[in-house]
């Protein structure tokens, strides 16, 4: 075990969703690597779409940080060989400072990262100084550091905003309401990184007013204790795996694909959507994403659906998450009632609902052993299927996913993150998983 390493490090937090906490990191992560700085971006909680964005701002992948789905250890140990090629760490929080357990608060306590908290200021003054000084005194042991007024009107409101602070709490500087540095959102959250072709100005834009309104240098370093490297067998060498990967399919944790890797597996990207047949692969891995807004395209690929029925049907295995599930289904409607049929592997079918159906921490007991991530949809599934097992949430009990098990075919609306059991993964995607 090597020693701790140090870098300058900022936790981005906010009173409440919503306050443009993804904004701010993405500004500073392309303030900063414009300048020629290593930056590392993480995200605290499951999440795949701010990652997306985070990742065109810093110019390096994104990871999770979460002391429950990740892990402390993990955690650690991410954040351990980030300092060690990085000139800053940003890591974006998840809902508000306090909100959840594990809370944002928490992972900057336990690694002891300073916190920036992002307050959206459009409609106050001096009261965000107030506002501000409740998040910093609320936890006395939280390593606080400052604020940002975010949708500021005026320069002049940025002053006030500033001025009202007490020495103890750092302006970061704020950020004006403006068109041209929003990042537009739809009903999971932002828009695809992909499907903005002017993102790369939006993240320009918003870093430029930054550096305009405050002081923008490092923070102090963080000290980052080191943690144990994983010892990760390569149980899935010489297996090719096919990563279903495009607009409809694009919900994939870094960290996923990375321990595919190192079980030995090389990964083989495909289109769903605009490819005709399968590469030569072992294994199906279909990610969540937007399967409902591309119907039509999906029913109309006949020769990938019968690829995929024809990989099911030789014994192979397929691993499916949330949207990719929904793909296996007989049927998918979207909120406005079109329909397209799926690939009918699984019995039953799913609509889209006018509200969140279900946001959940779980973690599934499988035969091959328990896998943590989280469940996030809009979707509602009508099926007769007796799921294999059910996942659990450790915080309010109340939403428990199925997951479906037929032959080598593995399904359910969770989301896992595949390190949390690196054994477990590799069962999945083995062809003979007693090996």
């Amino acid at each position: 075990m090597n020693g701790p390493r140090h870098c300058p490090a900022l936790l981005i937090a906010a009173p409440a969703s919503g306050q443009g906490k993804t904004t701010v990191t993405a500004a500073l992560a392309r303030l900063h690597s414009r300048q020629g700085k290593r930056v590392r971006v993480f995200k605290c909680g499951p999440d795949f779409l701010d990652p997306m964005i985070l990742a065109r701002a810093s110019s390096a992948p994104v990871y999770q940080l979460d002391l429950w789905m990740v892990g402390e250890a993990e955690s650690r140990r991410l954040l351990w060989e980030a300092a060690g090629d990085a000139d800053l760490i940003l890591i974006e929080g998840v809902m508000g400072l306090f909100d959840g357990t594990p809370s944002a608060a928490d992972l900057a306590r336990r690694f002891g990262v300073p916190v920036l908290a992002v307050i959206d200021a459009s409609a106050m003054a001096q009261t965000f100084a107030a506002l501000a000084h409740g998040l910093a005194t609320f936890q006395p042991d939280l390593p606080f550091s400052g604020v940002l007024g975010n949708r500021v009107g005026s320069s002049r409101h940025g002053e006030i905003l500033r001025d009202a602070l007490p020495e103890s709490i750092r302006w970061y500087g704020a950020l004006p309401r403006s068109a041209e540095m929003g990042l537009p959102s739809r009903h999971l959250g932002l828009v695809q990184a992909a499907e903005l072709a002017d993102l790369d100005a939006r993240l320009d834009a918003a870093a430029d007013a930054l550096a305009a309104s405050a002081d923008v240098a490092l923070p102090p370093p963080v000290e980052f204790a080191a943690a144990a490297p994983r010892d990760i067998p390569a149980l899935l060498a010489g297996m090719r795996i096919g990563v279903a990967r495009d607009s409809a399919f694009a919900f994939l944790y870094q960290a996923n694909l990375d321990l595919l890797g190192e079980l030995g597996a090389e990964l083989c990207f495909f289109s769903p959507l605009a490819d005709q047949a399968l590469p030569e692969v072992d294994s199906l891995y279909l990610p969540g994403g937007y399967p409902e807004l591309h119907l039509a395209r999906l029913e109309a690929n006949q020769a990938m659906a019968q690829a995929i029925r024809d990989h099911h049907a030789a014994g192979k295995p397929i691993h499916a998450e949330c949207g990719g599930m929904l793909y296996l289904f007989d049927r998918l409607t979207d909120k406005q009632g079109a329909s397209g049929r799926m690939l009918g592997l699984l019995a039953g079918e799913a609509t889209l609902q006018p509200r969140m159906t279900a946001m959940a921490l779980q973690h599934a007991d499988l035969p091959e052993g328990r896998l943590r991530g989280h469940s996030f949809h809009y979707s509602a599934l009508t099926s007769a299927l007796a799921p294999l097992t059910r996942g659990e949430c450790p915080n309010y009990k109340r939403t428990a996913e199925a997951v479906y098990r037929q032959g080598r075919l593995t399904a359910s609306y969770i989301h896992f993150y595949l390190p949390s059991d690196p054994l477990a993964a590799a069962a999945l995607f083995r062809p003979d998983p007693r090996q």
